[in-house]
Parts: C-alpha cells; sequence; structure tokens
C-alpha cells in the first residue's frame, strides 16, 4: 500500500502465518504428496497433431466470424484487406491477415480508447490490466486456465505454498500467475514486490515451497538471507522456482539447481495475449500452451517459417473477449516438433533468440546475438564475432575467433566449430579467421553486417 511502512507491509502479509504454518503441518499428517494421476494437465496435451490442428481451427474460425460481427475495429481490418471472414478457416488464412505490433497496438489504442475497438462490446469484462504505452488489456475470466499448464509442468500442486513476487498492482501478471496457482490447488502468498528481507521472511515463515517471479530477484533474496545469517539450503523449505519476464542464463539455472537445490522452470508469455509457452521436466524448448496459436514467422513479409528457421513469434490467443489476431511480439525463436518424452505432444520454442531487430538475416535465415552468445558459453566464453558481407549476390558470413587455446584452428577444431554452429543457428559459416587473443574488445557488436544495399 502506498505509504506504508516495511514492518506494516509485512504484518499485513503474515497475519495468516499460523494458519498456513498449520495447513502444512496437517498436509504433512495426512501423508499427502505431489503424485498426480496423469503426467498432463488435461487430455487436450496429448491430443494428437491432428486433432489438435482441428480443433484450433475450429476455434480460430469461430473467433474470427463473431470478432467480425462484433468489432468495428476487426471489421475495419478485414474490409481494408478485402478478405471475407469466411474464409479464415485455419491457421494459414491467418497469413491474409496483417501482424500488430505491440507499438501498432498502443498507436490504435490512443486512436480509438480504450481497446482499440478490439474488444465484444457484448462480453462482460471481468478485469481491466494495463501496461506500458500505455496498453489496456480487457483480461480472460477467472476461470481460464492461465499459466495452470505451466505450474503443473513443474511439478507444483496442492502440498505447495508458493511465493508469488510480481506485482499485483495494475498489470497482469501478479493476479494472472496467482490465479494459475490457485488452479493446480497451490496456496499463494502474494509478496509482491515487497523488500528481499520481506520476502526473506515469509519464505521462512511459512514454509514455502516454491517461487514464483523474475531470477534475478530470487538471486537477491537468496543473497539476503546470507547476509542475515542463514543457509538457504539448509534452512528453507524452497525447492521450485518458476521464473518469467527476465531471460533465466545458463549459468544462473546451475547455481540454482546445484548449489541451492532448487528445481528451475521457464514461463514465456505476454500481457496483450497472456501465457504463450513453459518448459516441462525434460527442460528442451517450451511447450506452446494449448489455447494459443504461435506462428513463426519472416518480419519482412508476415509469411511462416518452416520449423526450425529462425522467425518472430506471432500469437493468436483464441477467445471472445479481445480480438487481437497476430500478435507480433518481437520476440525471436525457432519451432521444434519433434515428440517430448514428457507425453505432451504440442510443438515447442527453442527459447527466445533475442528481438528482431537485434538479429539480422544471412541467406534468408535469421542470425541472432544471443545464439553467438550460446556458443561461447559451450566453448569456454571464446571470443568471436560475426562479420556478414556479400559477393555479387551472395551472402557470405564469416566468423572472428580469438585463439585463446592452442587447439583453436586445427582442421579439425574447426570442422567442429562449423558443424556446431549450424547446429545453433541453422545457417552455415563460409569463412573462419583467427585472431590473437584481445583482439575482439566487449564493447564490439557481436554481429556486424557490412552489406551495402
Amino acid at each position: 500500500m502506498p505509504g506504508s511502512s516495511a514492518s506494516s507491509a509485512y504484518i499485513q502479509y503474515v497475519e495468516e502465518a499460523d494458519n498456513a504454518a498449520n495447513k502444512v503441518s496437517q498436509r504433512k499428517q495426512n501423508g499427502i504428496r505431489r503424485e498426480y494421476m496423469n503426467r498432463t494437465f488435461d487430455k487436450k496435451e496429448s491430443w494428437t497433431n491432428k486433432e489438435r490442428k482441428i480443433r484450433q481451427d475450429e476455434s480460430l474460425a469461430r473467433m474470427v466470424k463473431l470478432g467480425y460481427e462484433k468489432s468495428a475495429q476487426l471489421k475495419e481490418i478485414f474490409d481494408a484487406q478485402k478478405i471475407n471472414p469466411a474464409k479464415i478457416k485455419s491457421r494459414e488464412d491467418l497469413e491474409r491477415l496483417p501482424v500488430t505490433s505491440r507499438e501498432k497496438l498502443v498507436d490504435m489504442e490512443m486512436q480509438e480508447p480504450p481497446y482499440a475497438g478490439l474488444e465484444n462490446p457484448e462480453m462482460h469484462i471481468d478485469r481491466i490490466f494495463t501496461s506500458p504505452g500505455p496498453v489496456y488489456e480487457p483480461h480472460l475470466s477467472e476461470n481460464d486456465y492461465l499459466w495452470a499448464r505451466a505450474f503443473f509442468a513443474a511439478g507444483i500442486g496442492p502440498a505447495d505454498i508458493a511465493l508469488n513476487a510480481f506485482s499485483y498492482h495494475l498489470v497482469a501478471a501478479g493476479l494472472t500467475f496467482h490465479n494459475g496457482l490457485r488452479k493446480v490447488g497451490a496456496t499463494v502468498v502474494p509478496s509482491g514486490t515487497s523488500s528481499s528481507q520481506i520476502q526473506v521472511q515469509l519464505i521462512k515463515d511459512l514454509q514455502v515451497t516454491a517461487y514464483v517471479g523474475t531470477p534475478s530477484f530470487l538471486m537477491a533474496i537468496i543473497i539476503k538471507t546470507k547476509e542475515m545469517g542463514f543457509d538457504f539450503k539448509k534452512d528453507f523449505q524452497l525447492k521450485k522456482a518458476c521464473f518469467a519476464a527476465e531471460p533465466l542464463s545458463a549459468n544462473l539455472r546451475r547455481n540454482f539447481e546445484n548449489e541451492y537445490g532448487i528445481d528451475t522452470y521457464q514461463m514465456y508469455g505476454a500481457t496483450e495475449v497472456g501465457d504463450v509457452a513453459y518448459e516441462c521436466s525434460q527442460k528442451n524448448g517450451w511447450h506452446i500452451c494449448e489455447e494459443t496459436i504461435v506462428e513463426i514467422i519472416d518480419p519482412t513479409t508476415g509469411k511462416s517459417l518452416p520449423s526450425g528457421e529462425l522467425g518472430e513469434v506471432v500469437v493468436t490467443r483464441l477467445n471472445e473477449i479481445f480480438f487481437l489476431l497476430r500478435f507480433g511480439t518481437g520476440d525471436l525463436s525457432r519451432l521444434i516438433t519433434e515428440p517430448c518424452p514428457c507425453g505432451r505432444t504440442s510443438y515447442r520454442l527453442t527459447g527466445i533468440a533475442g528481438r528482431v531487430g537485434d538479429a539480422v538475416k544471412v541467406r534468408g535465415l535469421f542470425l541472432a546475438p544471443s545464439q553467438l552468445k550460446m556458443i561461447q558459453a559451450k566453448l569456454n566464453n571464446i571470443p568471436l564475432q560475426a562479420v556478414v558481407n556479400r559477393k555479387g549476390h551472395e551472402d557470405i558470413l564469416k566468423i572472428v575467433i580469438e585463439k585463446i587455446a592452442p587447439e583453436i584452428g586445427s582442421a579439425q577444431w574447426e570442422q567442429s566449430f562449423k558443424n556446431f554452429f549450424k547446429e545453433i543457428c541453422t545457417v552455415k559459416v563460409d569463412q573462419v579467421e583467427y585472431v590473437d587473443k584481445g583482439k575482439i574488445k566487449l564493447e564490439e557488436k557481436l554481429i556486424v553486417d557490412q552489406r551495402q544495399w
């Protein structure tokens, strides 16, 4: 609350501490364990890809039909493109529609506040959130399964006390994560953005077992426990963490899991469209949520790219409230279509490789700085730089590498490097140039585009 001191805020949070602690004790006495009869949240997650596509296409067609009837803005978009809404029958048909970026949505809402005319005026709106821009978001009902799939996949359930460290003020994060946790039966501690000291006290007093927030804030909490004289791994019960809104580096993940015994999971979404994808126990890609249609597109053409190619993540959330079709996130990723051993059959995203503005296109394929950082991390943080040029009408990709070890530069090493680079970045390396240690400065860009157009 505005104007409250840290101590008074803490008092508010722990008023029910005794009740929560008693609940934990009772659960232990009753022998309740986090064991699930099924490996998936619901039967949708194990649909065949054919069944999923049929059902999603049907939902999309209904959404488009309803949106055209109820939303003046959507009707205007369709009419301007000379598109018959009855022709949008599948996800492939979405390519006929323009992509709406966040910047475009802000502009649309400024011209026609508050929702750019994309809302269904006949639907009751439970909650309205805002995000910088501003963007006003008429949100789904509390009965929606926002984030529940992600928490279930992370093993969070009725035996957990979950600390939700996302803000409950104006933005969607706090309440939507809260509702997702309740959908899987967890008890929620709505700590919000309280100070790290208050968070430490809550985690200890309430025997918190799961954390929901950003990875950097969890590390700040862990550091605070040390300052307060605690041994985090020994003195606290927190064993699971679900992260969103911020990248989780490989080093930080190893730190959480190896040093502090915290099982970590990543979640991905946007306030405009809700939850988009989440990690399962395999931690090899992010499963796309059943309520969303995700395309990986070429941002210059708006056309879908083949599986495995890097492109912009474009999301359509299937709903009857807010008719935002083809929302361009600006994030770069790739699709994984191979089956996941966890039992979920949805396609997966490989994670976020960067933003559209940070990437360059080489022979029709995007190359992002984050991909190069991934390669560096696997190769002992080797300094390198990608230089893109043209010879005639062909793109030439050269990788400049510092010789920080004797084996670097050998034929065997170079071939191994090229293979690994192609595996991570898809695009093939044409040339490799080796330079002395210290030649590549930290302030230099990872990707240098020297092409003249």
